[in-house]
């Protein structure tokens, strides 16, 4: 590492969970990041900070003002302009050295396939049910690390799925692929902070799983109520009859 760079890293550095070597791992890892609205924009934010040497971003949008009060990586000047351009002059802004790739196209299965072979973790922050399942079906084939998180009105939820790790629940075991409505921001609202709470721990999950420290949400989903700012944790297990990771099509 160049002296600037343990400058920079210097407080991640000093965690013995990390230390240089965790730093080195970070620097040379690669995160797929889809959807850089309010979820996108604290991931991004802190995995650029902390020195994830690249990161992939993928957003078919673009910048509005009903935005800004949630997604933090924008500004009044670059609305109307393509999030994930937006998005990479934030990112750049704070890290110089990153490695930026940006897609403003939404990725098909065949495309996602295709980067998945040089991506170390996934993390969802997208908005609708096609793309989860999408990116599921995806990282459950490629045996990515999904970390996935959703937030509405005053409440959060962040997990993990981790193809990996042998009976692990999948985002299909959890959530039935059934066609129903589901309800956005726009229609019912959120609260902007729980935006950068849910990013900033879907970040943490990230960082655990890129250098190996710590236990991940594996198998756990957190929701947050922040209305009595309280946490609960459920307990996942594989759906021996999920048609995406049960055992009977493995």
């Amino acid at each position: 590492m160049k002296d600037e760079q343990l400058l920079r890293y210097s407080r991640q550095i000093l965690l013995p969970q990390i230390d240089i070597e965790g730093q080195q791992q970070l620097l040379k890892s690669h995160v797929l990041i889809i959807g850089l609205g309010g979820l996108g924009a604290p991931a991004s934010l802190y995995l650029a900070a902390a020195g994830v040497g690249k990161l992939t971003l993928v957003d078919d949008d673009k910048v509005e003002l009903s935005n800004l009060q949630r997604q933090i990586i924008h500004t009044e000047k670059n609305i109307n302009k393509l999030k994930v351009e937006s998005a990479a002059e934030s990112l750049r802004a704070i890290n110089s050295e990153i490695q930026l790739e940006i897609n403003t196209k939404r990725l098909t299965k065949a495309a996602l396939i295709n980067v998945m072979e040089t991506v170390d973790v996934v993390v969802d922050c997208s908005d609708n049910f096609a793309t989860r399942f999408l990116l599921n079906e995806v990282t459950q084939q490629t045996k990515t690390p999904l970390v996935s998180g959703a937030a509405i009105r005053m409440e959060g939820q962040v997990t993990v799925y981790d193809a990996r790790q042998e009976d692990s629940a999948c985002y299909r075991c959890v959530y039935q692929d059934n066609g129903e409505l589901q309800e956005t921001c726009s229609e019912s609202g959120v609260l902007s902070p729980l935006l950068g709470i849910i990013g900033s721990v879907q970040a943490v999950e990230t960082i655990k799983l890129l250098t190996n420290i710590g236990e991940s949400l594996a198998n756990r989903l957190l929701i947050l109520d922040a209305l009595s700012m309280s946490w609960h944790e459920i307990k996942l297990k594989q759906n021996p009859e999920c048609p995406v990771c049960g055992k009977g099509i493995k």
